[in-house]
C-alpha cells in the first residue's frame, strides 16, 4: 500500500502541470512562441524575399529594354523598384534582423508588395503580361504566416488589382511597338485562373501550415513534460547529495558541542549545550532520511502491479454519479511495472474523458496473458462522433462538445489526449478508439509484456 499512496500523492501533481502546460499551449502563453506567435514572420525573412523579388524585377526590366529591346516606360519601371528597394533598406536599418512582425506590420509589407507589383504589370501590359503569375507570391506568404482574417484580406486586395489590371494598362512591350490584343475572353480566362490559384494556394497553404505548427507545438508540450518529470526524478539524487555535503560541518558541529559538554563551563550554559546536543542529533536524523531518500524511493517505486497502476490513475476521477469499476485478471502472474508516470498519466487522461462522457459507469478492462498485456476503457456514454473518430489523437480536435456530457470551458479532444496517446506510445502501447457495438465509446490499449514490464518512461 506504501507504493499505492506514494502514487496517489504525485499523481495531482502530474494532472496539474500539464493541464497547466496544455492551457498554455492553447493561449499562446510559452517561451516556445505557442499560438499566434509561432505564425510571425521574421523581419529578415520577408526582407531577403524582397530582395529576391526586386532583382527578379529588375533583371527582367532591364533584359525586356536594353537585350530585346522591346519599348516600355523603363524609368517609371525603375522608380516603382526603386520605391520598393527603399521600403526594404528602411525596414532593416528601424527593425532588429530577429524581431518577428506582428500580424498589422506583416500584413501591411504583403499588401504593399501586392500594390508595388500592380504599379509595375500597370507599366508592362497588365495580366497579359506572363509576370502577372507573381500575384501568387504575397498570397502563398500571408496564407502560411497570417491568421485567416488578414489571409483574407490580401486575397481580396490581389483579387482586386487583378480586376483593375484586367481593364486598365499600359500595351504589353513586343516587337516594333506592335500592340498585342488579345482577345477578351482569353484574357477573362486569365484573371478567373489567377483568381482561383490565389484562393486554393492560400487555402491549402493555410491549412497545411496550421497543421505543421499545430503538431510541433503539441510535440513541444510532449518534451516538456518529459523534461519536467526527467527534473522531478533528479530530486532525490539532488537531496541526497546535499545531505552528504551537510554532513562534514555537521560533524565538525558535533564535535566541537561534545568538547564543550565535557569541559569546564558555567552551570547556566549547560542547558544550552544540551539543546544543541539534541539538535545536532536531530538534524543528523533529518540528514539520514535524505541521504536514504533515493534508495527508498527506488525500493518503493522499483516493481508495481498493474491494477495498481490503474487504481492510482482512476483514483483522481472517482466522482458521482459515474461509478469506475476496475476488472483484471489474466493467466499467470499480474504483471509488475516500474513506475512510469507516462503510464499513469497517460491511462488517467482516458479514463478521465470516459468519466466526463459516461452516463452511470466507466469499466476498465485488463487482460494479461505471458506476451501480452490489453487494456480497455469503456464508457456509456454517446460515444465518439463519426466525423472525428478516425482523428482522434491528432492535437487541437476541439468537437469533443459533440459527445461530452459536461461543457467545461477549454474542453476538447486535442492536446490532452495527443500528449497521452504519445507518452503511452513511446512505452509501447498500441491504441485504439472505437464505438461500442452498444453505446458508448472504447478505447484499447496493448503492450508486449516485455516492453512494458521494462518501459523505463
Amino acid at each position: 500500500m506504501k507504493d499505492f499512496r506514494a502514487g496517489l500523492r504525485l499523481r495531482p501533481f502530474y494532472g496539474a502541470m500539464l493541464k497547466g502546460l496544455a492551457n498554455q499551449m492553447e493561449t499562446g502563453a510559452h517561451p516556445f512562441q505557442f499560438g499566434n506567435k509561432a505564425r510571425q514572420l521574421r523581419v529578415e525573412t520577408l526582407s531577403k524575399l524582397r530582395w529576391l523579388a526586386l532583382f527578379g524585377q529588375l533583371a527582367t526590366v532591364l533584359a525586356t529594354s536594353l537585350v530585346l529591346r522591346f519599348p516600355l516606360p523603363l524609368a517609371l519601371c525603375l522608380v516603382v523598384i526603386g520605391v520598393s528597394a527603399l521600403l526594404n533598406i528602411a525596414v532593416r536599418l528601424l527593425a532588429q534582423k530577429t524581431l518577428r512582425l506582428t500580424v498589422g506590420p506583416a500584413t501591411s509589407l504583403l499588401a504593399f508588395d501586392v500594390l508595388q507589383l500592380t504599379a509595375l504589370l500597370y507599366l508592362t501590359g497588365g495580366l497579359a503580361n506572363p509576370f502577372s503569375i507573381l500575384f501568387l507570391a504575397p498570397v502563398t506568404i500571408a496564407a502560411v504566416s497570417l491568421p485567416p482574417r488578414q489571409i483574407v484580406l490580401i486575397a481580396i486586395l490581389t483579387a482586386l488589382a487583378a480586376s483593375f489590371l484586367g481593364v486598365e494598362h499600359q500595351p504589353l512591350p513586343w516587337y516594333g511597338g506592335q500592340p498585342i490584343n488579345l482577345p477578351w475572353l482569353y484574357q477573362l480566362g486569365i484573371w478567373l485562373a489567377l483568381l482561383v490559384a490565389c484562393v486554393f494556394i492560400a487555402a491549402y497553404a493555410s491549412r497545411v501550415a496550421s497543421e505543421a505548427r499545430a503538431l510541433t507545438q503539441a510535440l513541444n508540450a510532449v518534451e516538456l513534460v518529459l523534461e519536467h518529470q526527467n527534473h522531478l526524478s533528479q530530486l532525490d539524487g539532488l537531496a541526497a547529495a546535499a545531505a552528504h555535503e551537510l554532513g562534514t560541518p555537521l560533524a565538525t558541529i558535533a564535535l566541537v558541542t561534545k568538547e564543550l559538554s565535557n569541559g569546564l563551563l558555567p552551570p547556566e550554559y549547560s542547558e544550552d549545550i544540551l539543546l544543541l546536543t539534541q539538535q545536532v542529533k536531530r538534524c543528523r536524523e533529518i540528514l539520514g532520511r535524505l541521504t536514504s531518500l533515493a534508495v527508498e524511493d527506488k525500493k518503493v517505486f522499483n516493481k508495481t502491479r498493474l491494477s495498481i497502476v490503474l487504481e492510482q490513475a482512476a483514483t483522481p476521477h472517482r466522482q458521482d454519479p459515474v461509478k469506475i469499476t476496475i476488472d483484471a485478471k489474466g493467466e499467470g502472474n499480474e504483471p509488475s511495472l516500474p513506475h512510469s508516470p507516462a503510464i499513469i498519466y497517460g491511462m488517467s487522461n482516458f479514463i478521465e474523458n470516459a468519466v466526463d462522457f459516461a452516463k452511470n459507469t466507466v469499466t476498465i478492462q485488463c487482460r494479461w496473458t505471458a506476451y501480452q498485456v490489453r487494456v480497455v476503457i469503456l464508457d456509456d456514454g454517446p460515444g465518439f462522433p463519426l466525423n472525428v473518430l478516425d482523428r482522434i489523437g491528432d492535437p487541437y480536435i476541439t468537437s469533443r462538445a459533440l459527445r461530452r456530457r459536461k461543457s467545461d470551458e477549454g474542453a476538447g479532444l486535442g492536446l490532452g489526449v495527443f500528449i497521452a496517446k504519445t507518452l503511452l506510445e513511446r512505452t509501447g502501447a498500441k491504441i485504439r478508439f472505437s464505438n461500442r457495438e452498444t453505446v458508448g465509446a472504447s478505447v484499447a490499449l496493448e503492450w508486449s509484456r516485455s516492453r512494458i514490464e521494462n518501459t523505463n518512461e
